[in-house]
């Protein structure tokens, strides 16, 4: 494996730090990963129901000479044909649909808030999450959008308008002190900040910039992020986690950290395939209910999401 480790990594550019650790989680398997973020994933929209109904754009579109097609994953579809920056339409500018990864949709459909809850969006900005949860909602109930980071609050706004997510509320607070905020959620949305091994295919200098060093400051800082998560939930509350990146010290393991102190399962999802459970990882069998989505397999960011039920 160290022969090819290093073919790879010189032949693609990435250090031989990242190949090598694919190779152990995936086997044969990374070169197709690797070759899959060089070809690129496929650009997606996530129509949304509080500005127009689905049909409606997709003839707007259609008129204009984009060529769409539906995915599995509700609301979201393939951009096959695109005459022009599909960001650039009179309807995106209105908010009929928010560009976003196929796998991005996947978290909020997963967490299914209904229109009475009050539902916390744990790292919101820039608002593609924020503003489906709005969506599922119906724009009833709340939506509490936190955001440690200052600069990042306005982007965030200015989704939530264009979008027309009239139920959301926002403070710019870290999420390990969501507590302070003194309110119980009925369900809580966790797309936790990462290493970003998923999207090297948007930013290539991910390839070689990340080390072990970054993927144990990410992970401590999502185990934080995690419990802190889980203790605002009422009791029978769901919490999903998420993240972009493949590497299991930030998924399977962060998720195993919180069954490990808390009274919590992790339930069934319907999309990606199941998560890592190999021998040289040790963590509770129930961990591996949680999804994975592979750039070769789904068509998507590398990307993790875990649902859990937080038990009385």
């Amino acid at each position: 494996m160290s022969k090819l480790a290093k073919k790879l990594a010189r032949e693609y550019g990435y250090s031989e730090f990242i190949v090598k650790r694919w190779l152990d989680l995936f086997g044969y398997e990374t070169e197709k990963i690797i070759e899959a973020f060089e070809r690129g994933i496929p650009k997606y929209i996530r129509t949304n129901l509080l500005k127009t109904s689905e049909s409606k754009v997709l003839k707007q579109l259609q008129q204009r000479g984009f060529e769409l097609e539906k995915t599995e994953v509700p609301f979201c579809y393939e951009v096959i044909k695109e005459p022009y920056s599909i960001g650039a339409t009179p309807e995106f500018l209105m908010g009929y649909y928010y560009i976003m990864d196929k796998s991005s949709c996947v978290p909020p459909i997963v967490l299914d808030p209904k229109p009475k809850e009050v539902v916390l969006d744990m790292a919101a900005s820039p608002g593609g999450k924020t503003t489906m949860l709005s969506m599922l909602m119906r724009n009833k109930g709340v939506v509490v959008a936190i955001e440690p980071q200052r600069d990042r609050i306005q982007p965030l706004i200015d989704n939530i308008h264009r979008m027309g997510a009239a139920n959301v509320a926002i403070a710019c607070i870290d999420g390990r002190d969501a507590q302070k905020l003194g309110i119980e959620f009925d369900k809580v949305l966790l797309d936790a900040p990462c290493s970003g091994e998923g999207v090297i295919y948007k930013d290539p200098t991910r390839k070689y910039s990340r080390g072990m060093k970054d993927i144990i400051f990410c992970s401590r800082i999502q185990k934080e992020l995690i419990i802190s998560a889980f203790d605002v939930l009422k009791s029978d509350g769901i919490l999903v986690y998420s993240t972009c990146t493949l590497s299991p010290e930030e998924n399977e393991l962060v998720v195993d950290h919180l069954l490990s102190l808390r009274r919590a399962q992790v339930e069934e999802i319907e999309f990606g395939e199941r998560a890592l459970k190999l021998d040289s990882l040790k963590f509770k069998d129930e961990v591996s209910k949680a999804s994975r989505f592979y750039p070769h397999k789904h068509k998507t960011a590398g990307f993790f999401v875990a649902k859990i039920r937080k038990l009385d």
